[in-house]
């Protein structure tokens, strides 16, 4: 059977990373809430889901993946869980956990970013928290996306195997989610990001080759991409940049 994607049907957000894996593998997959409610997909299929009371272990929000008998939330478990099974983890236990690692560094750099446009209040717009979000924003694309994208250049050029790859010598999950990370934040902060990039030239790399993956290619060409847009987690505000 096909795994079951549950997500927002509208934003890329952190589904997108399990998107990209699953896509990246040649998975047989279903992106259920966007199905059409006749055939059981829509976001009240996600809301039943999430509220079924008959689930000792459901999420607490999306998203989550269905595999048979299994349910998996928050992305870096589904990956976790996904990795061996499309091949995307390395080779062994060693480079498992290395690869874990590296998307959890990647999950904390996801929610700053989210945090940059709703530094005070999640349920809040952002019209209503705009000073305070000009503040935040200043100091992640001064200090935070210069540390975080020096430090995965530093983890590339330290591989043993060479700077094409996070992990050994083979695709991995965390490759093709340091490709997500560049691409949102090329998109939210696209003069703060490119002067990060200037001294990350292995990032910039990394980011290019993953893009050039004919799978990877062939889905960023396709309507299964959602663009990226201002519901999401990287948001593109002028005044945020800078």
């Amino acid at each position: 059977m096909p795994y079951q994607l549950h997500y927002w049907p509208t934003i890329q957000g952190r589904g997108e990373f399990v998107r990209l894996a699953l896509e990246a593998a040649g998975a047989d997959y279903v992106d259920v809430a966007r199905l059409p409610e006749a055939k059981g997909g829509g976001e009240s299929a996600l809301g039943e889901r999430l509220g079924d009371p008959n689930n000792a272990r459901a999420a607490f929000a999306p998203p989550f993946l269905v595999d048979g008998d299994v349910v998996v939330g928050q992305t870096a478990a589904i990956l976790l869980y996904l990795g061996p099974r499309l091949g995307l983890s390395g080779v062994g236990e060693s480079d498992g956990l290395w690869t874990h690692q590296l998307q959890l560094t990647i999950a904390d750099v996801v929610a700053e970013a989210h945090d940059t446009h709703h530094p005070i209040s999640t349920g809040a717009y952002y019209e209503d928290q705009r000073d305070a979000a000009v503040q935040r924003a200043r100091s992640f694309r001064e200090e935070r996306i210069p540390k975080f994208l020096n430090w995965f250049e530093q983890v590339l050029q330290r591989n043993p195997a060479g700077d094409l790859h996070l992990v050994g010598d083979m695709l991995t999950y965390a490759d093709l989610s340091l490709f997500q990370l560049v691409d949102g934040l090329h998109y939210a902060f696209p003069k703060a990001t490119a002067r990060a990039l200037a001294p990350a030239p292995a990032v910039e790399k990394l980011h290019a080759n993953v893009k050039r993956r004919q799978r990877v290619h062939d889905y960023l060409q396709s309507p299964r991409r959602i663009a990226f847009n201002e519901d999401g987690i990287f948001r593109r505000y002028a005044e945020l940049d800078g």
